[in-house]
C-alpha cells in the first residue's frame, strides 16, 4: 500500500483568505496532484503563498529573503509549460524558500554572517539544482543561525527567528527558519542540513519532520572535505510523506561526492508502507543514561512508546553503547570548522560570534594523535551500533533534551540542575546520534502541558532511511500531533 495523495486542493481561484489558507496548509502531495491535473495553476499556489508570508513572518521572522517577482515569473513560466504540454517534474510549481546556509545563484545568501550580508552567489549548489530541475519554485531564503553553528536561529544580519508556537521561545535550529515556515504555511516543503540536529531539533521545536538521512544520501557540493559524514543535507515538511517525497528529490547519486550512496531517490517516492505489527522497537528517555532530559521529554518519549506497543510493535527498553560518540562529534566537528571556517577567523575575527571563534580554535589545537583516536573510537562506535540493530528496527528517543527555551538565551543554561558548560552541550541527544551515520527522524510526539510542541527521533540502522520513514509514518498517522496549527496564523 502507498500513500494517498487524494487531493482536496481549492481550486476556485477566488483568492480567498479561506482558499488561500487551504492551499497554505494542503500537503505537497496534494498540492503537486492539484498542479498536474491543473484543479490549480502554479501562480494561484505561490500567491497565496506570498500572501501567508506577508500576513504571518512579521511575527515570527521565519523567511529573511524573499524573492516574490522572481517566484511569479517562474510560476507564469511553469503554467505556461504544462499547458502546452512538456514533461514537469516532480515538485513542478510547488513554492519552496530555502536556507540560508545553500548557495543560490542570483539570491541574497548570507550564511547568517554580517560577513556575507551582501553575498550572491554565482552558482546553486547542488540541492538547488535538483529541487529547481524537480520544477520547485524558489521564494527566497529561510534565517538560519551564523554559519549554521549552534540550534537556535539567531544571528546579527536578521535577527532571530520565533516560535510559532509561542514567540517568546526558540524556533530551534541551524534550519529554524525553515521550521517556523513550515508551521506557518509560508511553503509546504522545505531543505535543510544537520550536523548535531539542525534538522530534527527544530522541527521537534516547531512540531514539523525532519529527517536526517544517512550520510551520502543528499550528496552535497561542494563541501571542504567531500569525505565528511557528520554534517548532511535533507528534507523537512509538515509530515512525513512529504518528507519522502522531497527526498525523491533530493536523494541519488552525484559523481561529485566521493560518499554518495548508488541508489535513486525515486525509491523513496511512493513510501510503500509496512505494517507495525511485530517491529522490534527499542525506546530510551536518555540515551541509556548518557543524557540529562526534562521531564516533559522523557513523557513524550514514554508515551511514543506505548503508541507502537499498541500499534503491536514488540516493545521494549534499549540503547545502543555509545561510549565515545562525543568524544568523535566534538572532536571531528572541530577540525571540520577549522577546516571550513579557519579563514575568516583570520580575516574576520571581530565579526564572528564568541562560539564560533571557541569551536575553530579548538579544531586547530587538535593534535594528530587526538585525531586519529576520534576515527578509531568511530569505528568501534558503528560496530556496537550495527550489532545492537541486529535485534532492533528501530530505536525511539528524544529529539531534544529540552522543550523550546526562551528565544533570549543563548542556549539552556542548565538541564534538571546540571550545568551546560557550551552551546552544544544541551544538543547531545541529537548530536551522539549523528556520530553514529545512522538516519533518524524527528516527528510530532506531543504538547508540554503549557502547548509547546515535543517530537520523537526516530532511528534506524545503517542506511535504512526507508525503515525509519514508515515507521515515522505509522506513528505520525496513529497520533496526529502534526495537525496541530500554532496560534500565530491565527
Amino acid at each position: 500500500m502507498d500513500i494517498d495523495d487524494t487531493s482536496s486542493v481549492d481550486g476556485t481561484g477566488n483568492g480567498s483568505a479561506a482558499g488561500d489558507s487551504e492551499l497554505c496548509f494542503s500537503s505537497a502531495r496534494e498540492l503537486a496532484r492539484a498542479l498536474r491535473v491543473r484543479q490549480v495553476s502554479a501562480t494561484e499556489v505561490v500567491r497565496a503563498h506570498l500572501a501567508q508570508i506577508e500576513r504571518v513572518n512579521p511575527s515570527v521572522n521565519a523567511v529573511v529573503t524573499l524573492v516574490a517577482e522572481q517566484a511569479l515569473e517562474q510560476a507564469h513560466a511553469a503554467d505556461e509549460r504544462l499547458a502546452a504540454g512538456l514533461p514537469v517534474g516532480p515538485l513542478h510549481g510547488i513554492p519552496m524558500a530555502h536556507k540560508d546556509t545553500h548557495d543560490t545563484a542570483g539570491v541574497l545568501t548570507t550564511y547568517g554572517s554580517p560577513v556575507f550580508a551582501a553575498n550572491v552567489p554565482a552558482r546553486d549548489e547542488l540541492v538547488i539544482e535538483r529541487l529547481r530541475a524537480a520544477g520547485a519554485i524558489a521564494l527566497g531564503k529561510t534565517n538560519v543561525p551564523e554559519f549554521a553553528a549552534g540550534s537556535h536561529t539567531v544571528n546579527p544580519v536578521f535577527g532571530a527567528t520565533r516560535n510559532p508556537y509561542d514567540p517568546g521561545r526558540s524556533a530551534g535550529g541551524s534550519s529554524g527558519g525553515a521550521a517556523a515556515a513550515l508551521a506557518c504555511g509560508m511553503h509546504p516543503l522545505a531543505d535543510g542540513s544537520d550536523m548535531g540536529g539542525s534538522l530534527r531539533n527544530p522541527a521537534s521545536f516547531c512540531n514539523v519532520v525532519g529527517l536526517r538521512p544517512s550520510p551520502g544520501r543528499v550528496p552535497s557540493w561542494p563541501v571542504a572535505d567531500g569525505w565528511f559524514t557528520l554534517a548532511v543535507q535533507g528534507p523537512m515538511a509538515r509530515s512525513v510523506g512529504d518528507v519522502a517525497l522531497l527526498l525523491s528529490v533530493l536523494a541519488g547519486p552525484d559523481s561529485r561526492s566521493p560518499i554518495a550512496l548508488g541508489e535513486p531517490g525515486t525509491d523513496f517516492a511512493s513510501l510503500a508502507l509496512r505494517e507495525p505489527r511485530g517491529l522490534r522497537v527499542a525506546w530510551t528517555p536518555d540515551l541509556g543514561g548518557a543524557v540529562p532530559v526534562q521531564r516533559e521529554v522523557r513523557e513524550v518519549v514514554e508515551s511514543a512508546a506505548r503508541v507502537f506497543e499498541g500499534l503491536g510493535a514488540i516493545v521494549e527498553p534499549g540503547c545502543p553503547d555509545l561510549t565515545g560518540a562525543d568524544e568523535v562529534f566534538r572532536t571531528l566537528r572541530a577540525a571540520n570548522f577549522a577546516l571550513g571556517l579557519g579563514s575568516l577567523l583570520d580575516e574576520h575575527r571581530e565579526l564572528l560570534k564568541p562560539s564560533l571563534i571557541w569551536n575553530i580554535e579548538a579544531g586547530r589545537s587538535l593534535t594528530g594523535q587526538e585525531i586519529t583516536r576520534a576515527k578509531q573510537l568511530h569505528t568501534a562506535l558503528f560496530h556496537r551500533v550495527r550489532e545492537f540493530f541486529d535485534r532492533y528496527d528501530v530505536l525511539l528517543a528524544p529529539v531534544s533534551q529540552v522543550v523550546p527555551f526562551d528565544i533570549d538565551l543563548e542556549y539552556p543554561g542548565e538541564i534538571n540542575g546540571e550545568p551546560m558548560q557550551t552551546y552544544l552541550d544541551w544538543m547531545r541527544s541529537a548530536y551522539l546520534i549523528s556520530a553514529t551515520g545512522c538516519p533518524a527522524l524527528s516527528v510530532p510526539a506531543g504538547f508540554t502541558p503549557g502547548g509547546l510542541p515535543v517530537g520523537v527521533q526516530i532511528v534506524g540502522p545503517h542506511h535504512a532511511d526507508l525503515a525509519v520513514l514508515q515507521a515515522g509514518y505509522a506513528f505520525e498517522q496513529e497520533t496526529g500531533y502534526g495537525r496541530v496549527r500554532p496560534g500565530v496564523v491565527g
